[in-house]
C-alpha cells in the first residue's frame, strides 16, 4: 500500500484525513484484514436469517415494528423497500463535498466489520467514492437519532438504481449512470438497507467541516486582531506569559503567544511604549480569554469527532455468532451537544470582532481620525461597514439557541428522544460563514487604521499581511462602493490567504508562531 492511502476500516481517521480523501490527495484501500471482517459478519447475518430466531432489523420490520416478524423470503424486499420509504428529505441539496465525506465516513465505519454488509455492497461504495459519482441528497429531514435516516437513505438509493447523482459535471439520474459505466443496481441482503441508513455520517460529515471552518476562523481572528491593536496603538502587556501562567487554560495561553509573536519587533508598539493609557477596551485586551475560549471548543469537538469517525454507528451491531445487540450506537447527542458548543464559540469570535470593528471607528486612538477618514462630513467613512457587522453578529445570536436543547419524538414513540445534531452541524456552517464576513470586514478597517502609522512599520508578519490586503484592497481616503471592498475581503478569508502569508514567511525565515499546544491547536 502507498503511504499516501488510508486503510479502511483498520486506519485511525481523522477529519483532516477525510478531507485529504475527499480532495484526491489520500487514496482509500480495503485490506484483506477489513475484507475477512466484513464477510464474516455479512456470514453471521445469514446464518441468523437460516435459524429463523429474532433479530432487530435482520427478520423483523423496523422501529414501531420491530415485532413484527419478515419471512425468510421478504427479508430482501424489507432492505430495498427501507432505502425508499425512509427517503424522504427536503430542502436544497447538500455540497457535494459534504456528500462525499459522508460516503467516506460510511466505508471506514462498515469496513470495521460489525454491521453485516456484503463485500459488494462496501466495494460499490468506494467506487462512488473513487470515480466522484455523489448522490444528491437533500439537507433537511434527519431527526439525529436512529441515525441520519433520511439523508443516508437519499445518499444510497443509487445502489438500487433510484436517485440522482452528479457525475463528470452532471445531475443525471441513476439509470443513465449505469448505462454509461456498465454498473447494474445490487441486490441488498439481509440488513444491509439498515446498516446502510442507520448512523451518524450526516452529523459527522458537518462536524468534520466544522472542525475545518472553525479553525480557520480562529487563526485568522489572531492575527486580524494583532493587526487591530497595532492599528490602535493597544498594549501588549495583556500576552504576556506571566499573566496567563495564572490561569493556564491551553487556548488562553496558545493565543496569548500567537498574538506576542505576530507584534514583536514592531516600531508601531514601540512608539507608544510609554504612554500614560492605562488599560485598553476588552475586545483588545482580552482576546486570549474569549479567542482562548472558542480555540478550547474547538479542540474539545475535535477529540470527540475524530471518536465518532472511528466507530460504528448503525444498529443492530453483529458482534459474533451469539452476540447480536440492538442498542443506540446511532443516537447523535456526543456530537450534537458538542456542534452547539462550536456554534456558540463561532458566533462569540465575530462578535468580539464587531466591538473591535466599533473600536476602530470612534477616533479615540491617537493618529487615527474618527470613522477611519480624515474627510468626514461629505464621507461617511467606514461608518456603515459596522452595521453590517452588527447586522451578521445578531443575525448568529438568534442562530446560538442549542439544537441539542430540543427533542420532537418519532416512530410512533420508539425513537421518544432524538438529538437534532443534523439541525446543530448546519447552523453551525452558517454561523461560521456569516463570521467569516465580519472578520473580512474587521480585516479592512484594522488594514485602514495601519494607515495612519505610517511611516512606522510593523513586525514581519504583520507588514506582509497588510501588504498583501493592499493587493486586493486599497487605501480609502473617500467614500466608494464598500460592498466590493468586503467581498474581497471575504475571499481573502475564505481562500486563507493571511495564513498562508504567516506559513511562508515561518519557512523563509524560520521564524515560528508555535505555541507548547500548537500539536493540538493547530492540527486535525
Amino acid at each position: 500500500m502507498e503511504s499516501n492511502s488510508f486503510k479502511l476500516g483498520e486506519g485511525w481517521l481523522t477529519a483532516g484525513i477525510a478531507l485529504n480523501i475527499c480532495k484526491g490527495k489520500t487514496g482509500i484501500v480495503l485490506d484483506q484484514a477489513s475484507r475477512d471482517k466484513v464477510e464474516n459478519s455479512w456470514r453471521i447475518v445469514q446464518k441468523i436469517v437460516d435459524k429463523g430466531n429474532p433479530v432487530y432489523g435482520i427478520n423483523t420490520g423496523f422501529g414501531p415494528l420491530c415485532t413484527t416478524k419478515i419471512s425468510k423470503a421478504e427479508t430482501k424486499i424489507l432492505q430495498t423497500n427501507i432505502l425508499k420509504s425512509h427517503s424522504v428529505g427536503v430542502g436544497k441539496p447538500i455540497s457535494m463535498e459534504l456528500v462525499k465525506i459522508m460516503l467516506i465516513l460510511k466505508a471506514h465505519s462498515l469496513a470495521k466489520g460489525y454491521s453485516g454488509i456484503a463485500i459488494a455492497t462496501l466495494e460499490r461504495i468506494i467506487w462512488h467514492i473513487e470515480h466522484d459519482a455523489l448522490p444528491i441528497v437533500p439537507c433537511q429531514g434527519s431527526v439525529g437519532a436512529s441515525g441520519d435516516l433520511a439523508p443516508l437513505s437519499h445518499l444510497f438509493l443509487p445502489l438500487i438504481g433510484l436517485g440522482k447523482v452528479v457525475y463528470k459535471n452532471r445531475v443525471i439520474e441513476t439509470k443513465e449512470l449505469f448505462q454509461v459505466t456498465g454498473l447494474s443496481k445490487l441486490d441488498l441482503g439481509p440488513k444491509e438497507g439498515l446498516a446502510l441508513i442507520n448512523g451518524t455520517q450526516f452529523i459527522a460529515a458537518h462536524s468534520v467541516k466544522v472542525i475545518e471552518k472553525l479553525h480557520s476562523i480562529l487563526a485568522q481572528a489572531d492575527i486580524i486582531g494583532a493587526m487591530m491593536i497595532e492599528g490602535l496603538q493597544g498594549s501588549v502587556k495583556p500576552f504576556y506569559k506571566e499573566l496567563h501562567g495564572l490561569r493556564p487554560f491551553k487556548g488562553n495561553i496558545h493565543v496569548a503567544r500567537r498574538i506576542k509573536r505576530l507584534l514583536k519587533g514592531s516600531e508601531i508598539m514601540e512608539d507608544h511604549i510609554d504612554c500614560d493609557r492605562v488599560q485598553d477596551p476588552y475586545s483588545l485586551r482580552c482576546m486570549p480569554q474569549v479567542h482562548g475560549a472558542s480555540r478550547n471548543t474547538w479542540l474539545h469537538l475535535k477529540e470527540l469527532v475524530e471518536t465518532e469517525l472511528n466507530s460504528v454507528t448503525d444498529n443492530p451491531v453483529i458482534i459474533d455468532e451469539e452476540l447480536t445487540i440492538s442498542g443506540g450506537n446511532f443516537h447523535g447527542q456526543p456530537l450534537a451537544m458538542a456542534l452547539d458548543y462550536a456554534c456558540l464559540a463561532a458566533s462569540e469570535i465575530g462578535n468580539i470582532s464587531d466591538r473591535r470593528i466599533y473600536l476602530a471607528l470612534e477616533g479615540n486612538s491617537p493618529g487615527v481620525p474618527k470613522l477611519l477618514m480624515k474627510d468626514t462630513g461629505i464621507n461617511s467613512g467606514y461608518m456603515i461597514l459596522q452595521y453590517t457587522s452588527a447586522a451578521l453578529a445578531s443575525e448568529n445570536k438568534g442562530l446560538c439557541f442549542p439544537s441539542s436543547a430540543d427533542s420532537i419524538p418519532t416512530s410512533l414513540g420508539q425513537e421518544d428522544h432524538v438529538s437534532m445534531g443534523s439541525i446543530g452541524g448546519r447552523k453551525a456552517l452558517r454561523v461560521i460563514k456569516n463570521v467569516e464576513k465580519i472578520l473580512a470586514i474587521e480585516l479592512l478597517t484594522a488594514a485602514q487604521a495601519f494607515e495612519f502609522r505610517k511611516p512606522m512599520k510593523s513586525g514581519i508578519f504583520l507588514d506582509e499581511i497588510h501588504k498583501t490586503v493592499r493587493k486586493k484592497v486599497s487605501f480609502a481616503d473617500k467614500d466608494r462602493v464598500f460592498s466590493d471592498d468586503i467581498e474581497k475581503g471575504i475571499e481573502i478569508i475564505r481562500n486563507k490567504t493571511i495564513i498562508s502569508v504567516i506559513d511562508t514567511i515561518e519557512k523563509k525565515k524560520n521564524i515560528s508562531l508555535k505555541t507548547k499546544y500548537s500539536e493540538q491547536f493547530e492540527h486535525y
